[in-house]
Order: C-alpha cells, then sequence, then structure tokens
C-alpha cells in the first residue's frame, strides 16, 4: 500500500516541477521585450520564401513574348537558381516546427504502446 501511495507522490511532485518550470519559462518569455527580439520572432512566424519567388519570376520571363530572346536567357537560370534555394533554404515556421515534434510525440507513442 505504500509504495503506490509512494509511486503517486512522486508522479504529483513530478508534475508540480514541470508546472513551476513551464510557469518560470513563460515569466522569462514575457521579460523579452527587446525589438530585435521581436522582430525574429516575428520572422519565425511569417517566412518569406526566396526560392520561389524567384521560379515564379523567371516561369513569367521565360514565357513572355520577345523577339530578341534575352527574357528567355535571363528566366531559364532564374528559374534554377529558384529551385536551388528552395532546396537549401530552410522556410520552416514554429508552427511548422510544432507539428513535426508533434508528429513525433504521436510514433513514439505508438511505438511505446505497441511494445508495452
Amino acid at each position: 500500500m505504500e509504495d503506490a501511495l509512494t509511486k503517486k507522490l512522486e508522479k504529483l511532485k513530478a508534475y508540480s516541477d514541470s508546472a513551476k518550470r513551464r510557469a518560470n519559462l513563460y515569466t522569462d518569455i514575457a521579460k523579452i521585450d527587446d525589438k530585435d527580439t521581436a522582430k525574429s520572432l516575428g520572422a519565425l512566424q511569417k517566412v518569406s520564401a526566396p526560392g520561389k519567388k524567384l521560379q515564379k519570376i523567371g516561369f513569367i520571363m521565360f514565357w513572355v513574348p520577345e523577339p530578341t530572346g534575352v527574357t528567355c536567357a535571363v528566366g531559364g537560370p532564374m528559374i534554377l537558381a529558384g529551385r536551388y534555394l528552395e532546396k537549401k533554404y530552410n522556410s520552416a515556421t514554429i508552427c511548422d516546427v510544432g507539428n513535426h515534434v508533434r508528429e513525433s510525440f504521436a510514433s513514439i507513442s505508438d511505438v511505446k504502446s505497441s511494445i508495452l
């Protein structure tokens, strides 16, 4: 009987410690009042995708009818550069990171439940 109670007490202590850490984290985040930090966090929420923009401009230039063909000569490399930037540039936002973490936790819990 005492073992069950001690296990429950340990769980409650772990929950309270977790709640305290989370509350401290939230208060520390609330203390952040720097303009550069706010700008960085805003950039993480709304990330621009330069590769896609470069591809769109390249396609527009490539398909514009022109007698000299200069836009075709410029549009093709722009499309290729946009594809390269799209592969190399990480356009993940905080929301994307949260979704991936949620998916990984779900897969971990599925593995855990299948083992137990």
